[in-house]
């Protein structure tokens, strides 16, 4: 694993909410989920409402985008997350894993019922002030 995808990575495992941007017939929409990251895959996993405005978008155009971010006013310390991914619904053979995975991470989740979705992470790149003004790592999905 490089540096910018260590780095990536970690930060992706500490978040816990990412912004989801989706395009339908109305044109763009935002959502704010909650996610859990799998390193291995490099996919956020999200459980959200089959009735939802970026559901629907989902379904119809698979091409997301988004970010994730603290909230800081410290210009030092920012860091952040843009992304672009395919978001797909977890594959049945995959479901009582993914929930487990993600009910550990939020119990609430255990009293709802909804889908669960992958974002596979196609293009990432994070901004770290920490390590100067600017400094980026970016990551890249491979063709297989």
């Amino acid at each position: 694993m490089t540096a910018a995808a260590a780095a990536i990575t970690q930060y992706l495992q500490q978040q816990h909410v990412l912004t989801l941007c989706t395009q339908d017939q109305q044109g763009l929409w935002c959502a704010s989920c909650f996610y859990v990251f799998d390193a291995a895959t490099m996919c956020c996993y999200l459980m959200t409402a089959d009735d939802s405005r970026h559901t629907q978008a989902m379904l119809a155009n698979a091409q997301v985008a988004g970010t994730i971010a603290e909230q800081t006013e410290a210009v030092l310390y920012i860091q952040g997350i843009q992304f672009t991914a395919i978001a797909a619904k977890v594959a049945a053979a995959e479901i009582a894993a993914i929930k487990a995975r993600y009910c550990q991470r939020f119990p609430i989740a255990k009293l709802k019922s909804a889908p669960l979705w992958q974002l596979q992470l196609q293009t990432v790149k994070m901004v770290d002030n920490r390590l100067g003004f600017g400094k980026k790592h970016q990551w890249q999905r491979q063709p297989t």
